[in-house]
């Protein structure tokens, strides 16, 4: 099975036709029906449903599915990173982390590198720590941004100035709404929409000084925009970062800081022993060189 199969294999994924997908690959429907079938026949395993109207995936087609994707992935990272010029500084340097207002000192960087070396794309993928730590160990990113709690044991790593403030985001008319700050006394009983990751690392139960399990969580995310839907319903309040959402003081929503108060610090993390590329070498370069200043 060699890189142009498994793209043959994912067209028809997408597309869920080998009509569809020969079309798409400029080529006839044998030679790709061909394929597939030697496909399956080396694996062993039927990889496609083949139906009337369309082809779906079985469930080894799905695992397969995922981890094409991530090879074809791969392969394109490298492809551009071998055929990057050696003349003028280009090329692409890819990204994983969660969404926060913190990241707007990295973005500083890039607009500031964009300017100096124009050729430079940025790939962008957002996701909970588990997700972006996924990614960085596969070598699908350059770069991870985690935030606490987080082990960084596997990594090397800077910390990154931004800090973010623990809070809850409540509607106005929500009970906890008049007060100031939130205590854990405060959240017994309260239905909350919690960050899985907080949860899964027990980045509460020192605030609260007994397990996340006396809480009474009725939802949990890893990105906040569904969530904050959720809190606008009253289905319950969520646990964020302050600047994670933006809240109007005229709209319907409120955000009060956790007391004591709970901060979120952010780390730029990569492979140990990692290859960059040079544009990602240089960029790096950049984080070192800004972090000193603002030391």
């Amino acid at each position: 099975m060699d890189i142009r199969v498994l793209q043959y294999f994912l067209a028809v994924a997408r597309e869920q036709s080998i009509s569809g997908a020969a079309e798409q690959l400029n080529m006839t429907q044998p030679p790709l029906s061909r394929a597939l079938k030697d496909m399956e026949d080396e694996l062993g395993k039927t990889l496609f449903i083949r139906g009337n109207r369309r082809i779906t995936l079985t469930d080894e087609g799905l695992i397969l599915r995922k981890r094409a994707e991530e090879i074809v992935d791969l392969m394109e990272k490298a492809k551009a990173e071998v055929m990057a010029s050696n003349e003028e500084i280009g090329g692409d340097v890819y990204f994983g982390g969660g969404e926060s207002e913190g990241m707007r000192f990295l973005v500083g960087i890039m607009k500031q590198f964009q300017r100096d070396c124009p050729k430079i794309r940025y790939h962008i993928f957002s996701g909970n720590s588990y997700d972006v730590t996924e990614r960085l160990d596969k070598g699908l990113i350059d770069f991870g941004v985690l935030f606490e709690p987080v082990t960084l044991s596997k990594y090397d790593n800077l910390r990154l100035p931004e800090a973010d403030i623990w809070g809850v985001l409540m509607r106005k008319d929500a009970p906890l709404a008049d007060l100031d700050v939130i205590r854990p006394e405060n959240l017994r009983g309260i239905p909350l929409v919690c960050s899985k990751q907080m949860l899964d690392e027990n980045g509460l139960s020192g605030w609260l000084g007994h397990g996340c399990e006396k809480l009474n969580v009725v939802a949990t995310y890893n990105l906040i925009n569904t969530p904050k839907l959720m809190v606008e319903e009253g289905i319950g309040s969520a646990i964020c970062f302050d600047r994670l959402v933006g809240v109007p003081h005229d709209g319907d929503l409120c955000f009060r800081p956790l007391e004591p108060r709970l901060e979120a610090g952010m780390s730029l993390v990569w492979k140990k022993y990692q290859v960059f590329s040079k544009a990602s070498k240089m960029f790096l370069n950049r984080v070192r060189a800004a972090l000193s200043v603002a030391d």
